[in-house]
């Protein structure tokens, strides 16, 4: 295929359950495919950060068979062709290598690929579609793997951290970095240390390659995997495609695209592979209802409704119960959800604990209720 017309294609992580957002998110309605923050769905919004860059066809979204009904009716028409369902969940190195065999597929060839999750929140779309034209600039070089990093704003120990080295490596009006390593999410005395030194980004699982690129990097790393991709492959657009999807995907590793492919490519001598881009760009993963007060409240201390209230005496929290009044006196910092089915109340400190209910109610078998 010709570098000139070598096409930009998205790939869009839609496979998570978001369990911190139950009660609202659920086995077939997970926080991607809800309204949690701005107009529309989680992953309508990532959807429409991308229409400027890459067009409806060219957009591949991996789910898994639970969700892929609801989350088709999100996507534009032109997408909905390119939702790929996995029959089990095996972590993001075999959903991307299922999306690049596709991609590759429809391309007759190689094309360029920007891995993104459906998740994110970015308060600056235009600054993040600038990034993201110099991450696939980047990418065009076959061999480059290119991550968006986010400049840490406190000592987080909640994400993992990308560590730059030098001076930037390439410019295009945005530094781009070679990447010293990938860190583990840190002890909170490390993640100070990182935050002082100025050179580790947060991992935001924003990732920019050609298909041809990772598929190389996942036959030198994950060559079991890649083995059973290959073999899958010729059946893409055939009757005996979901066949065989149901006997091979199972037998991919169950690892993340981090481990299996960024972290171990850093590690080998020679030319850097692995670049960085630091992206301001005003991102939240909204990882839990704390999260979602953080970007709501107008100022410390506010309180957050997401339907009718009044409050007397009573900072700090977040009431989602768009149906009903709610009327709150007294209370601080709490988190309070109302589903038909369920309530949810917890300080938001607590917030991330609200997986281990989901937990609970797995344990106990009450399918109602996830």
């Amino acid at each position: 295929m010709s570098e000139k017309k070598l096409s930009a294609h998205a790939v869009i992580l839609a496979g998570g359950r978001g369990t911190r957002f139950w009660p609202r998110s659920r086995t077939r309605t997970p926080k991607q495919l809800l309204n949690i923050v701005g107009k529309g769905s989680m992953l309508q919004q990532t959807v429409a950060r991308l229409a400027p860059l890459v067009a409806a066809p060219r957009i591949w979204t991996v789910t898994n068979s639970e969700q892929v009904a609801t989350l088709r009716k999100q996507l534009p028409t032109a997408a909905r062709k390119q939702v790929l369902a996995e029959p089990i969940g095996r972590n993001t190195a075999a959903a991307i290598g299922l999306a690049a065999i596709h991609v590759r597929h429809a391309a007759s060839g190689d094309a360029l690929l920007a891995v993104l999750p459906a998740d994110q929140h970015i308060a600056q779309p235009e600054k993040y579609r600038d990034i993201v034209r110099a991450a696939l600039e980047v990418a065009r070089e076959p061999g480059r793997m290119v991550v968006l990093g986010i400049p840490p704003t406190q000592p987080e120990t909640g994400y993992g951290y990308v560590e730059r080295q030098g001076e930037p490596f390439a410019s295009l009006g945005i530094p781009v970095y070679a990447v010293r390593r990938f860190a583990e999410k840190p002890q909170r005395a490390v993640a100070k240390e990182y935050l002082a030194s100025g050179n580790y980004q947060w991992n935001a699982g924003m990732f920019f390659w050609r298909a041809s690129t990772f598929l190389e990097a996942l036959k030198e790393f994950l060559p079991a995997t890649y083995a059973l991709l290959e073999e899958l492959a010729p059946h893409i657009g055939k009757r005996s495609y979901e066949t065989w999807l149901k006997r091979i995907y199972p037998q991919m590793e169950n690892i993340s695209v981090d481990y299996a492919i960024l972290e171990r490519a850093t590690r080998q001598p020679g030319a850097p592979r692995v670049f960085v881009i630091p992206a301001e760009i005003g991102w939240s993963d909204i990882g839990s209802w704390a999260a979602v007060y953080e970007l709501l409240a107008k100022h410390p201390g506010a309180n957050v409704f997401a339907g009718p209230g009044q409050s007397l005496d009573a900072e700090g929290n977040l009431f989602w119960s768009p149906d009903k009044f709610i009327a709150a006196i007294g209370v601080r910092d709490l988190v309070v959800v109302e589903t038909p089915d369920a309530l949810l109340i917890c300080p938001r400190d607590r917030a991330q604990d609200v997986g281990k209910i989901v937990k609970a109610l797995e344990d106990r078998k009450q399918k109602k209720l996830l």
